[in-house]
């Protein structure tokens, strides 16, 4: 046993090394109480009053160490001893900047407020994901299936029951959008943003009527002159900011523009794409006196697609008890696609803090959204089995053909929607109390115009097949003119029923009337947290509960047909959810660990069918539902200061629609129905059920630099339903395959912040740094479906030929700051 342990403690002494060395300054004179830290590792040691230090460093691996103190600049020197060597480095250290000790403050809203995520807008420009921006952040926890949209779907919800605001500012987005690859920028710009609050439920009364989750942005307030730019293959932006010389007023200017041309490209759809987007924003702040402030905030945004398909060779796989196939479509295009998306919006709001107590905010904005699509693509299709023999020259060709046919598409749309909002808002601290109230006045005016129709030849017959007359496949023709007022208001109470680390408790109520369908809705909510002072443990329990109402606005109104129903009422549900945020040590850090359970009991539910990106809405309040699940959140630095967080989900979301039944008929030997059984569906899978999503984002730098930096995205999402469009009978017929995917970025510093080694006259000497990036999208190349085109054979046989997403494809993006 002796010898035994004697050869253990051997063996782990053969896999370290020591090193010693002393600091001095540029006099040679010894430098005291410098912190020696292992790149990437919190522990540290000082060296003592001679400057000198010792430390036991990991032996054949090459490491880092960095030595920093007030006063002096921070020094890095690289290292690879070998197993059991000592050796001794002297280390000379430079005057620099004197820099003030680094001071964490902990902010515990994000873990008392159920629901609440907050996300650091800095990892914005360097997540890699094709659509990049906030939006592909907040994927990683609530997950996604497109990575052509900054949609995002909520605990089941539609992306309709999302709010947004920038500065307290209610922002709106596209509504004809058909497609992912037809959207342009997302209205959030990163570069301008300060703060990123994400409530994915359970969002307290001061927001506004919606039944999913609220994004709450706040941009930036400028100190000093500033800036940054960037360049990539897809998106270029430039961003200026700057203050007065008293800071009374501040200034923050984006310009972004968008080209999707080499990810569309890429696509199935072979053909000539011009997609392109671009914006302005700007944020301007005035700071009349100590009581009075002013801002005013700004967007102009234009997206334009263009589309000339040339041809589509999707395939797909057919398995079956009773024989296996490799089915293939080729289509053949003329005609084009031709759309084009601009919004505009200004808001104004002004601020008294009246005392330190009472502040009031007042405000005004004007949005307006214009629509048009233009659609004449006529195509013809063969389908059949087709050959992936390589050794055959058939190779690639359709060689046993089930189907032939033509179709043409035709759609003339515009849309025309404005809103002219005004509100009030105030805040007031008495005691253990704070409370929040608002009111707000809006007119929604909505211009439609909708001309589209479908036409397929299956065959040389027209569908649906009427002996001696054409017929459409599918046609909509409607026309709407809408004036819709709202009125809404909210009050809220945070109580602190303890000291800072004991009850706080939120009470409030939101009431909400719009002179469409004169409805009425009063919406309580409630939320509470705990931390207990007595346990060791860092640990917050935290609850709410409430009802969340959703007034029918454009796309809930309109049926399958194009028809309207102004009638429709607000969709309704209550609420409830609890867990737990715990921080503990784990790796030699501070993990923390947040868990939410919820449920969503719903009704008056508009029905929907998604088709890509676009939702189709039954226009009836027919439906009944609920969505539960468990979510799991990790946060974490693998290594200092890069932080990386996991996220897991569990749900289950369900609809009951009111009359979905359908006959099932007894045939005889003739083929006619002798007989029928009524078969109601209950409840079936929601368009968004999704059993299980994981989401992870994590970063790392090398061990020797910590300029060369490593990123990984990846999600998955487990299989959802796909409607059969206006089929009672088959709802929940297809399943959209696991959605699969892995980003990985890699980015290194080019210039950094010390100018001191720069020359007087250097191109670059006023910026404090410089990034390259590369991206590689869809690293394992998945081909991840998104919806289903079905084709009739010539016996009436349906096949689900899928349509598939982006392959992989590299990105280089190069970032300036100054």
């Amino acid at each position: 046993m002796l010898f035994l342990v004697n050869g253990l403690a051997l063996q782990a002494q053969l896999k370290t090394a020591q090193l010693s060395g002393r600091i001095i300054d540029q006099d040679d004179k010894p430098i005291p109480a410098v912190t020696i830290t292992v790149l990437g590792k919190k522990q540290a040691v000082q060296s003592n009053d001679s400057g000198y230090f010792q430390l036991t460093v990991p032996a054949n691996r090459a490491f880092a160490l960095v030595f920093s103190h007030a006063g002096f600049s921070t020094l890095q020197r690289n290292f690879l001893l070998n197993a059991g060597e000592n050796e001794f480095v002297p280390i000379r250290m430079l005057p620099g900047k004197t820099e003030l000790e680094e001071v964490t403050v902990t902010d515990e809203r994000s873990r008392r407020e159920s629901g609440l995520v907050t996300i650091n807008p800095k990892q914005a420009i360097n997540i890699p994901s094709p659509g990049g921006g906030i939006e592909s952040l907040i994927k990683v926890f609530v997950g996604s299936n497109n990575e052509l949209t900054s949609n995002y779907n909520v605990r089941g919800g539609s992306y309709d029951e999302n709010l947004i605001y920038i500065n307290d500012f209610e922002i709106f987005r596209p509504y004809l959008v058909r497609n992912g690859q037809q959207e342009g920028l997302s209205f959030i710009n990163p570069e301008m943003t300060r703060s990123v609050q994400f409530y994915n439920g359970g969002f307290q009364a001061r927001y506004g009527d919606k039944l999913s989750s609220v994004l709450d942005i706040q941009y930036k307030k400028p100190k000093e002159h500033g800036g940054s730019a960037y360049i990539g293959l897809l998106e270029q932006g430039l961003q200026l900011e700057g203050s007065g010389k008293k800071k009374p007023f501040t200034y923050l200017i984006g310009v972004r523009n968008r080209n999707n041309r080499n990810l569309l490209s890429s696509q199935e759809t072979k053909g000539n794409y011009v997609p392109s987007s671009a914006d302005l924003q700007g944020l301007f702040t005035w700071k009349f006196s100590e009581k009075w402030s002013a801002e005013f905030f700004g967007n102009l945004s234009r997206t334009r697609f263009e589309l000339e398909p040339a041809f589509s060779q999707p395939s797909t796989s057919v398995f079956s008890p009773f024989f296996t196939s490799n089915i293939g479509l080729d289509i053949y295009f003329e005609g084009r696609e031709k759309d084009r998306y601009s919004t505009s919006m200004a808001g104004l709001s002004v601020t008294k803090q009246v005392t330190k107590n009472l502040r009031l905010k007042w405000l005004a904005s004007w949005f307006e959204n214009k629509e048009a699509e233009s659609i004449d693509i006529t195509g013809a299709y063969l389908f059949g089995e087709r050959s992936f023999d390589r050794s055959r020259p058939d190779f690639g060709l359709i060689v046993n053909p089930l189907g032939a046919g033509v179709f043409q598409q035709y759609a003339r749309n515009q849309l025309r929607i404005s809103v002219l909002n005004l509100s009030h808002k105030g805040t007031l601290t008495r005691g253990k109390h704070f409370h929040q109230w608002g009111i707000s006045v809006d007119r929604q005016q909505v211009w439609d115009r909708l001309r589209e129709f479908e036409y397929q030849d299956s065959a040389g017959y027209s569908l649906p097949y009427q002996p001696g007359n054409l017929s459409l496949f599918k046609s909509l023709r409607s026309d709407a003119n809408l004036d819709i007022h709202r009125v809404a208001a909210y009050w809220q109470d945070n109580i602190s029923l303890g000291d800072s680390s004991g009850t706080i408790l939120q009470l409030g109520a939101r009431i909400n009337y719009n002179d469409l369908n004169k409805e009425w809705l009063v919406s309580p909510r409630a939320g509470i947290s705990w931390k207990p002072s007595r346990w060791e443990k860092d640990i917050i329990f935290r609850a709410s509960a409430g009802i969340y109402m959703q007034p029918a606005f454009y796309r809930e109104l309109r049926r399958y047909d194009g028809s309207l129903n102004t009638e429709v009422k607000a969709q309704k549900s209550w609420q409830v959810s609890g867990g737990f945020d715990y921080h503990f040590p784990a790796f030699n850090q501070v993990l923390r660990l947040s868990t939410e359970a919820y449920f969503k009991s719903l009704w008056d539910v508009v029905p929907y069918d998604i088709d890509n990106v676009r939702l189709r809405y039954f226009g009836e309040n027919n439906a009944r539902a609920y969505a539960t699940g468990l979510e799991a959140r990790l946060y974490g630095e693998l290594v200092k200061d890069a932080e990386s967080y996991l996220s897991i989900g569990f749900m289950r979301t369900r609809e009951d629609i009111k009359d979905d039944f359908y006959y099932k008929y007894t045939l005889n030997e003739q083929n006619q129905p002798i007989d029928s059984t009524l078969t109601q569906n209950g409840y079936l899978r929601r368009p968004t059920d999704r059993l299980l999503t994981i989401g992870m984002f994590f970063q790392d730098y090398l061990s020797t630099n910590k300029n060369i930096k490593v990123y990984i995205n990846g999600l998955y999402g487990s299989n959802l339903p796909y409607n059969i469009p206006n089929s009672v009978r088959y709802r929940n017929a297809l399943f959209i395959d696991p959605y699969i995917r892995i980003d990985l970025g890699f980015s290194a510093l080019l210039l950094n912040s010390d100018k001191s080694r720069r020359r007087r006259h250097a191109p670059f000497r006023e910026f404090e740094n410089i990034w390259l990036s590369l991206e590689v999208f869809n690293l394992i190349d998945r081909a991840n479906t998104i919806s289903y085109l079905l084709i009739k054979d010539f016996s009436n046989t349906t096949y689900a030929i899928p349509n598939r997403l982006t392959p992989r494809l590299l990105n280089v993006k190069l970032v300036g700051r100054w």
